[in-house]
């Protein structure tokens, strides 16, 4: 790859990678500062420092002030998790996407996850369930927590002709977020809901997002068996 063709910060990072993996620089070396690859790909110094930083955040590498970037001796691979639209997510497994909004109100959260959330004993918060279909089945059941003191808009969208899944991602910028992924068995409303049998065994993702210190959402989402879901490492 020549010099004019790295213009952008990802070209910048999959250049480097690519001598990473060819042991151009090998682990524990330390490579050219940020200057001189500027130089060397003909790009501004500030592309090469977003490119480091994405490699140090993955793990390819390790920067320290004043020291330089030194490609890790052990690095670690972070699988890379996003947010999905579940709309896109079941139109690009080739179904018809619906989606019905079952329940919204205002009330309080319960009590553990006001303390996980940080909230104030008496602080209420916008609460939905919702049934994502593909094809007509059932997909994902959730229920959702959103703190209107952050998205105040969501009061007035409608959250029955758009999901508050797709409203959110496009509407709520998050700085970070919290996911965990376990197996349950389904409750009976859950069964009911998902078209299986009562205490089947369902794939669940509980995530919360983000705005610094202050929640954005907690939601819950139960999975129809047979789900599977797919990441990148």
């Amino acid at each position: 790859m020549s010099a004019p063709e790295i213009n952008s910060w990802k070209l910048v990072r999959d250049e480097v990678v690519r001598r990473i993996n060819t042991r151009v620089w090998p682990p524990g070396d330390f490579i050219p500062g940020e200057a001189e690859l500027a130089e060397q790909f003909g790009c501004a110094r500030t592309t090469v420092n977003r490119a480091l930083r994405e490699l140090a955040l993955a793990g390819l590498v390790t920067r320290r002030r004043k020291a330089g970037t030194r490609v890790s001796l052990n690095p670690v691979r972070k699988a890379t998790l996003y947010i999905p639209i579940t709309r896109l997510e079941v139109e690009q497994r080739g179904c018809t996407y619906a989606h019905a909004l079952l329940e919204r109100k205002r009330k309080k959260p319960p009590l553990a996850l006001r303390r996980q959330l940080g909230l104030a004993q008496d602080q209420a918060m916008l609460f939905m369930r919702a049934l994502h279909r593909a094809d007509g089945r059932p997909y994902i059941y959730e229920e959702r927590w959103i703190n209107t003191d952050i998205v105040p808009e969501i009061e007035a969208a409608d959250c029955e002709a758009i999901s508050a899944n797709e409203w959110l991602v496009v509407n709520a910028p998050f700085t970070h977020g919290d996911i965990a992924f376990s197996a349950a068995n389904a409750s009976a409303r859950e069964a009911e809901l998902l078209a299986t049998a009562d205490g089947a065994a369902v794939f669940i993702a509980e995530r919360t997002t983000w705005n610094g210190i202050q929640p954005i959402t907690s939601v819950r989402m139960v999975y129809a068996p047979g789900y599977r879901m797919e990441t990148a490492i």
